[in-house]
């Protein structure tokens, strides 16, 4: 009788306790759950660690009231933006360049030879941004959440390059306008292929190599079919992106929501926290590249240093006259841009 009573005593307790946990978990269940669209593999670093990173934010700022739900592939990259207006997601991230015409002045971000670390970079943009590209209207029918850029282009390609010279009839990937305009003064040659597939385009020899991020080393399995990097500080360019909502999603929040999201978490907190994450996945693949026998990393001699800033000036003073023509002050943003590190 005795060993009955306790275990019912034990039964008893264990569904009080089940009770208390599934009172505690409804408790603090968020009232409002976004959903994001986001493409690349769950392993590539904006759906490993920048959406994460993201919901973490949001909740923290709204107490647990509002989190996200990660959706890979619910669209091409090209159709992000068109996603979210037309409300099949919340939330997107935009490869800008993969819409061109639709965000001009993100050329101005993606020109080459910025040196500061991707996390001022992105920080500065989003000042830029705020300062003098908000007139521009570019965004219109999306809420803009953060501007960030990643880390610089650097060339990979099986075929190493010790020479500025040596990019001279090279065909070589590319991820901007801009970048394919500077590289054809180098003599080059630019092919426009989706992230995704550059491991296939370098596998099947289609381009001699390609201008990405240091994080694409591990990220897309650089490290095995262009064993060669050749690196310029601030590199070829980078390529900009832009967190945007659906303006009525963002609406349907409540006001105090709306208000601790915009002052803690969207503008330069959100764009400097991404740029963070672009520098920690960069070193990522630094350490990969070393870490694999036949990899190697050729850095750009001063000679051919200075030649690259004069060419990649070309570019830039090309941008902002095309720029200014559009009513953007073009160089002002470039100037803070390059001054990025000074936290100007």
């Amino acid at each position: 009788m005795e060993e009955e009573n306790t275990m019912r005593h034990i039964v008893v307790r264990a569904i009080l306790a089940g009770c208390l946990t599934l009172a505690t978990g409804l408790a603090g269940a968020a009232e409002y759950t976004l959903t994001i669209s986001s493409w690349n593999s769950p392993q590539h670093g904006i759906n490993a660690k920048m959406w994460p990173r993201f919901v973490e934010m949001i909740e923290e700022a709204t107490d647990g009231r509002v989190t996200a739900d990660l959706k890979i592939d619910l669209a091409a990259p090209t159709a992000q933006a068109d996603v979210v207006q037309d409300g099949v997601a919340d939330i997107a991230i935009i490869a800008q360049s993969y819409s061109p015409g639709r965000f001009p002045s993100a050329r101005l971000a993606e020109r080459p030879g910025y040196e500061a670390s991707t996390e001022e970079l992105s920080a500065a943009y989003w000042r830029g941004y705020d300062q003098y590209l908000r007139q521009a209207n570019e965004y219109r029918g999306l809420k803009l959440l953060a501007l960030h850029v990643n880390g610089p282009a650097l060339l990979h390609s099986a075929k190493p390059v010790t020479q500025l010279s040596d990019i001279s009839g090279m065909k070589l990937r590319i991820t901007d306008e801009a970048m394919g305009r500077f590289i054809n003064l180098l003599g080059a040659t630019g092919i426009n292929v989706p992230a995704p597939k550059v491991y296939e385009t370098l596998s099947s020899n289609a381009a001699d190599g390609v201008l990405m991020p240091m994080e694409t080393r591990v990220g897309f399995r650089l490290t095995e079919v262009a064993q060669n990097v050749y690196l310029v500080p601030g590199g070829f360019g980078r390529f900009s992106f832009a967190f945007v909502m659906n303006e009525e999603a963002f609406a349907d929040l409540p006001e105090d929501i709306r208000i601790a999201l915009d002052e803690k978490v969207f503008g330069e907190p959100l764009s400097r926290e991404l740029g963070r994450i672009w520098d920690e996945v960069d070193e990522i693949g630094h350490v990969g590249t070393l870490a694999t026998p036949g990899n190697a990393i050729n850095t750009i001699t001063a000679e051919d240093q200075a030649e690259f800033s004069r060419q990649a000036e070309v570019i830039t003073q090309a941008l902002i006259a095309e720029l200014n023509a559009d009513g953007i002050d073009a160089a002002a943003v470039v100037d803070l841009l390059r001054n990025a590190a000074a936290g100007n």
